[in-house]
C-alpha cells in the first residue's frame, strides 16, 4: 500500500486501544476463573482472537454483548479441541501462555501458528515447562512451532531461574504453578511487565515478590471478575514519536496505560528532551492522558534494566533517534532478534533504505542523528510493529511516496491504526 507522506503537523486526539497483553491475559484467567468475567474494553486484535478462539475450542463460553466481552470460566477445567489442534496465527503471547495453561491438563494436543511464528523459538518455555511434568515438544534445538503437548494434571513445582528477561516465560510458569500443588519459585534475570501477577491478585489468588524473586503456592482457586483494559503503550508509542519528531505537532492521547514496568519509553523521551505531560491518571486502572508536542531531542545510550521496560518499543525508538542530535545507541536488547522477525536486522535494513544512518550491533543499534528521509519501498515482513514505524518514518519523506507490503500485519495489533493516522494528519 501507498502510505501518508510530507505532513505538515500531526493535531488531535487519539483513545488508544486497550492494551494486546492484558487482553491476552484477561482471556485466560477469565477462562481459568470460576463464574463470569467481563471485560470491558478488550482489544479485538488478530492476536486477541487467537486467544479467544483457543479457549472457545477448549469448552470455554465466551460471548460479546454490548461492547463487553463475557467469559464462563467452570475453573482449570478444559476439553480436548476435537481435532486437537490449537492454531495461535502469528501470536506467540497466545502460543506461550498457554502452554503454560495446557501444561497440567491430561490431554495431548498440537499448537500450530502462521509462518512467521513457525520461526519463533519456544524452547525458553518448553524446559521449564517439562521439568515441571509436562511434556512439550518441537522442531529441532529450539523447539520450533508447530508443539507437540502432553499435559500432566501431577505437576512438580520448580525453582527456576529465567535465563532471559521475558515476561511471557514467567507467565507460563505461573498458569502451570497455579494449577500445581506445592510453592514455584522463579527469578527473574531482570524485572520485567507484571500483567500476570498482577491479575493473579485481581482474580483473587495469592502471589509473593521480593526483588526479583517471585513465588506462588499452588493450586489456587480463582473467581470471576470485572475488568477495564487500560490503552497499550507500545500502540501509543507510534503517536508519542510521530508527535515528537513532526515539526508544528501536538496531539492528545487518552487511555494510555503506565503501569510502571511498561513505561520505559516515557523515561527515555524525557531524557531525550522530549515534551510530554500527564492528565487524568488513574491509579485503579494505572492509565492517563498524555500530551505529546514537537522537541527538540538529543542523542542518548539506552541498556541495562530499562530494556524490558520497553523492548517492544525500540524499533519506533530508533526511528525517534534518527531525527535527534547526536547519536543514540542501544544495547543489551538481543531478545530483538527473537520477536516477529529478527527487529535489529529488519529496523537497520529499513531506516537505512529511507536515508538513515544506522548500523546493526549484535544486541542493538546505533543511530546518528539529523537524517532526511527519502521514499522506498518497504517490505516489513509481515511484522505489525515494524509497518507501524515505516508509516510514521513516511510521514517525513518529502515530495514522494513510501510503498509499504505487508501492512496487513498491523491488524495483529492496532487494526484501527491507518483510521487514526488519517484523523490527525495534516498536509
Amino acid at each position: 500500500m501507498q502510505l501518508l507522506t510530507d505532513a505538515k503537523a500531526l493535531k488531535g486526539k487519539i483513545r488508544i486501544p486497550g492494551d494486546k497483553s492484558i487482553s491476552h491475559r484477561a482471556i485466560i484467567f477469565g477462562s481459568l476463573a470460576e463464574g463470569r468475567t467481563e471485560v470491558q474494553g478488550l482489544l479485538e486484535s488478530q492476536d486477541v482472537k487467537a486467544t479467544i478462539n483457543a479457549f472457545r475450542s477448549l469448552g470455554v463460553d465466551i460471548k460479546k454483548s454490548d461492547g463487553k466481552i463475557l467469559i464462563y470460566g467452570k475453573g482449570p477445567k478444559f476439553k480436548e479441541p476435537k481435532e486437537a489442534i490449537l492454531d495461535m496465527g502469528n501470536s506467540g503471547t497466545s502460543m506461550r501462555l498457554i502452554a503454560g495453561v495446557l501444561s497440567a491438563q491430561d490431554m495431548s494436543l498440537r499448537m500450530i501458528g502462521d509462518p512467521s511464528l513457525s520461526r519463533r523459538p519456544m524452547d525458553r518455555i518448553a524446559i521449564p515447562l517439562n521439568l515441571m511434568g509436562a511434556k512439550i515438544e518441537g522442531q529441532g534445538d529450539r523447539c520450533l512451532p508447530a508443539l507437540q503437548i502432553q499435559g500432566n494434571k501431577c505437576l512438580k513445582p520448580i525453582s527456576y531461574h529465567l535465563p532471559v528477561a521475558s515476561a511471557q516465560v514467567k507467565s507460563a510458569i505461573l498458569l502451570a504453578a497455579l494449577q500445581t500443588k506445592g510453592e514455584t519459585t522463579i527469578f527473574e534475570k531482570e524485572i520485567t511487565r507484571n500483567h500476570t501477577e498482577d491479575m493473579i491478585k485481581q482474580f483473587g489468588g495469592q502471589i509473593s515478590q521480593v526483588g526479583k524473586e517471585i513465588r506462588l503456592l499452588g493450586p489456587q482457586r480463582l473467581s470471576g471478575q470485572k475488568l477495564l483494559i487500560p490503552g497499550d503503550i507500545s500502540s501509543a508509542a507510534f503517536w508519542i514519536v510521530a508527535a515528537l519528531i513532526i515539526p508544528n505537532s501536538e496531539l492528545v492521547l487518552e487511555n494510555v496505560g503506565i503501569n510502571q514496568t511498561r513505561t520505559g519509553i516515557l523515561d527515555v523521551v524525557r531524557e531525550m528532551g522530549g515534551q510530554i505531560t500527564y492528565s487524568k491518571v488513574d491509579e485503579v486502572n494505572k492509565s492517563a492522558t498524555l500530551r505529546v508536542s514537537y522537541s527538540n531531542l538529543h542523542g542518548i545510550n539506552i541498556s541495562g534494566e530499562i530494556i524490558p521496560r520497553l523492548i517492544d518499543e525500540l524499533p519506533i525508538i530508533a526511528l525517534l533517534a534518527s531525527q535527534a542530535k547526536g547519536r543514540t545507541v542501544i544495547s543489551d536488547a538481543k531478545e530483538l532478534r527473537l520477536k516477529e522477525t529478527d527487529r535489529i536486522k529488519t529496523v537497520t535494513r529499513i531506516l537505512r533504505a529511507m536515508g538513515v544512518h544506522i548500523q546493526a550491533k549484535e544486541d542493538g543499534m546505533i543511530i546518528d542523528g539529523g537524517s532526511e528521509l527519502k521514499a522506498a519501498s518497504i517490505d516489513c515482513q509481515l511484522d505489525h510493529r515494524i509497518g507501524m514505524m515505516t508509516a510514521i518514518a513516511a510521514l517525513l519523506v518529502k515530495d514522494d511516496h513510501v510503498n509499504l507490503e505487508g501492512a496487513e500485519a498491523i491488524q495483529t495489533s492496532y487494526p484501527e491504526f491507518f483510521k487514526d493516522l488519517e484523523r490527525v494528519y495534516y498536509d
